[in-house]
């Protein structure tokens, strides 16, 4: 073995115990009675371990320039502060723009208090309570004086001052404490600083045997009798409060009132229990596609199979540890990004290995066939994978939360799987030979000399005609839905997952629903227990639909384990990024392919991709699948395979071109189509294996992205061939005319 060969098996196996040690234990790893025995290097999204993302628009539009300038800025710190103290572990709290805070709390299961937390203005005021019942009469007559307001305490009306004495400005603590009279019922006790306590004795001492009403956020608390001036700077506000209640106003009060009001306008929450559901569906569909695409692999390929498995193994454990090294977050869609990354990744090993069959068939010794193959190979993988990297990377950066853990995922994937398989693979191979183990590489074969008539003239036209219908069946289906076509991620509106404790039967949601008067709300019954159920609504709040349930089922008899909320104008937001995600990515693509290759084979390439993101759309709408973002996520997936398996074949084209100078153009597109056909084949089904595990297993949050994958790669396949191919000879014979 010569030195260089040993110095690469070395780094090989370093770099494969330095990744085993960054990445394990992936997970957390838990006791039987589920206590925390090691924390797992790899961090999880909110869609796996269970949270809440939250999006809150601050309200500018009644505040001076001035104002609002950092007024966005200084609710980020405010609701920091609470969420701070609200104990919740590793947040995300970022501003989104000018008005936009984007909040993600992991591990958050009462998603009505946090959002409670969140939203509160906390505007404390200290207002005098009117003393004349005659006017309290004429007010509730309809008669209200001039400078006073009714507001409500404990089911009645009492008449208070709408200008306040003092506000909660001069506020410094204020906590939570248990009176002894009342039997340990919580109140707030309040401190102020010395000009507020001055303040205070000053309004105190001025109005006893007067009712002061403590307001908080324009409700009234309490209104005691003042019976002496106080000069301690000391309040109480009392009422009916459970401990969390006491706890939440005492933190929003220690954390200050919020600049200008907020209003949720993007929600997503999953339940814990969801989060293990999900993580454990999509180990078992990438452990599921990975045993398959080993198995093909190993019966196809016999000892190279070996070789190509190894290199699979090592590059999982690779992207592992690179997600656990830069302290990316897996979410659902990125293990998705696995199962794919699995198909995906032996491709390059078919390429090289269809190469060194043919140099073998040559009449190459075996060294000279692996060295050969390697070259003829890596131009192909190279540039497939960069277009691939591409998609990827314009999805982390117009996607939102899990979107960006995919691309995170994929991106990864394929910077390793290129590794893998132009490295790893060949010093394998290099190693077998040196150390003549190998003689030769035997192999089994799919297609011999295959001489199929892919691009004549008979077989484009039959091609076009079958892909302008499909596409019109599916744009007209597309078009008579409308709407009906996007999820919430688009329209806006609301989806609750709820799991109830006993079967229940979906007319008594519906009759429970009905009483709210919404309308015929779709309600989705997951699975055959009947105690899970999807319930989507365009407009209503997630709580209206929660407080009515609470009412006809009782709080403890069901579970939220997923709510996602989104605002219009939020849903907009996405349809539009969502848009240029897809022309990007599109621009970009055809920017390299005319680089790399002519300008018309970028063209042919392009139209084969809007061929194929039509189809999945079209696809989508006739089995009534909504478009969702993880949906826009797979269809910029399909653009990248699609144009990974178009880039293959081009490849070879542009080599052929050189070598047979005198065949005519169809001649040799047709030969480079059958020559990379067992290729093409090979890929397709070790990539549909991962893909259909995922739609067999991933889960119900992956059905739709699932979906398209599978009618997508279909369409990729088929368009690589019958519609990118075939366009390049017609614009040929046309060229000619």
């Amino acid at each position: 073995m010569h030195n260089k060969l040993k110095l690469k098996v070395l780094f090989i196996l370093i770099l494969t115990v330095v990744a085993i040690y960054l990445f394990y234990p992936p997970f957390d790893v838990h006791s039987p009675d589920g206590q925390l025995i090691k924390k797992g290097k790899i961090n999880l999204g909110l869609d796996l371990q269970g949270g809440m993302h939250v999006v809150l628009q601050v309200d500018t539009s009644k505040m001076s320039s001035k104002e609002a300038a950092d007024a966005s800025k200084r609710a980020l710190e405010i609701i920091r502060n609470r969420i701070d103290e609200f104990g919740v572990t590793e947040p995300s709290i970022n501003l989104q723009g000018k008005d936009r805070l984007v909040i993600q709390l992991p591990g958050i299961t009462d998603r009505e208090r946090a959002i409670s937390l969140l939203k509160r203005a906390a505007h404390l005021e200290f207002k005098l309570v009117s003393d004349n019942p005659e006017d309290l009469k004429n007010a509730l007559d309809g008669n209200i004086p001039e400078g006073y307001e009714l507001m409500e305490l404990d089911n009645s009306k009492i008449l208070v001052k709408k200008e306040a004495e003092m506000t909660g400005s001069t506020l410094i603590d204020a906590i939570v404490s248990f009176s002894q009279r009342t039997f340990g019922e919580p109140y707030i006790s309040l401190n102020f600083n010395s000009k507020g306590a001055r303040l205070f004795a000053d309004v105190t001492g001025a109005n006893v045997g007067k009712r002061l009403a403590i307001v908080l956020d324009g409700k009234v608390h309490t209104a005691p009798v003042i019976k002496e001036k106080i000069p301690s700077g000391e309040a109480q506000i009392t009422g009916n409060f459970s401990v969390e209640e006491a706890n939440e106003i005492a933190i929003v009060l220690r954390s200050g009132a919020l600049p200008a009001p907020v209003s949720v306008i993007e929600e997503r929450t999953v339940g814990p229990s969801l989060g293990q559901d999900s993580i454990r569906k999509g180990i078992t569909a990438v452990i599921i596609g990975g045993i398959a695409v080993i198995v093909f692999m190993l019966a196809y390929y016999l000892l190279a199979g070996v070789i190509a498995n190894i290199a699979l193994l090592l590059n999982m454990t690779f992207i592992l540890a690179s997600l656990a090294c830069l302290k990316a977050t897996l979410t659902l869609p990125g293990i998705a990004g696995l199962v794919l990354t699995l198909g995906m990744a032996v491709d390059g090993n078919v390429l090289i290995f269809e190469r060194i069959r043919e140099e073998l068939a040559a009449g190459k010794n075996i060294k000279g066939a692996v060295s050969a193959g390697f070259q003829k190979a890596f131009l192909a993988i190279l540039d497939s994978n960069i277009t691939t990297l591409i998609t990827a990377l314009i999805l982390f950066q117009f996607g939102t939360g899990p979107i960006r853990g995919f691309a995170t995922t994929l991106s990864l994937g394929i910077i390793s799987s290129v590794f893998c398989t132009v490295f790893v693979t060949r010093v394998i191979l290099d190693l077998l030979v040196s150390n003549n183990v190998i003689s030769t590489l035997k192999m089994n074969q799919l297609f011999k000399n295959p001489k199929f008539d892919f691009v004549g003239i008979k077989v484009r036209r039959i091609a076009y005609a079958i892909s302008i219908i499909a596409i019109s069946i599916g744009i007209l289906v597309f078009a008579a839905k409308g709407e009906k076509n996007y999820g919430i991620d688009f329209t806006g509106g609301t989806l609750q997952q709820v799991e109830f404790k006993q079967p229940i039967e979906v007319e008594k949601i519906r009759q429970a629903l009905g009483e709210l008067k919404i309308g015929d709300l779709p309600i989705q019954q997951i699975g055959t227990n009947k105690k899970e159920f999807v319930i989507r609504s365009l407009k209503e709040a997630p709580d209206t639909i929660i407080q009515k349930f609470n009412e006809k089922f009782g709080k403890d008899s069901f579970s939220i384990i997923r709510v996602e909320s989104v605002g219009p104008a939020v849903g907009e937001d996405l349809k539009g990024s969502s848009i240029k995600a897809l022309l990007f990515a599109l621009f970009a693509m055809c920017i390299y392919i005319a680089m790399r290759f002519e300008f018309k084979f970028a063209i042919a390439a392009i139209i084969a991709l809007f061929h194929d993101a039509l189809f999945s759309v079209g696809m989508l709408s006739i089995f009534g699948k909504e478009i969702s973002l993880s949906v826009i996520a797979a269809i910029l997936t399909i653009v990248g395979y699609s144009i990974n398996d178009t880039i293959v074949i081009f490849d070879r084209i542009r080599e052929d071109r050189k070598l047979i100078r005198k065949a005519d153009f169809q001649t040799i597109v047709n030969l480079s189509v059958n020559q990379t056909l067992s290729r093409t084949v090979l890929t397709f089904f070790t990539t549909m294996f991962s893909v259909v595990a995922l739609f067999l297993f991933g889960g119900e949050v992956l059905n739709g992205f699932s979906f398209v994958l599978l009618v997508g790669m279909i369409s990729g396949v088929y368009s690589t061939v019958f519609v990118a191919s075939a366009l390049l000879i017609t614009w040929k014979r046309k060229a000619r005319v």
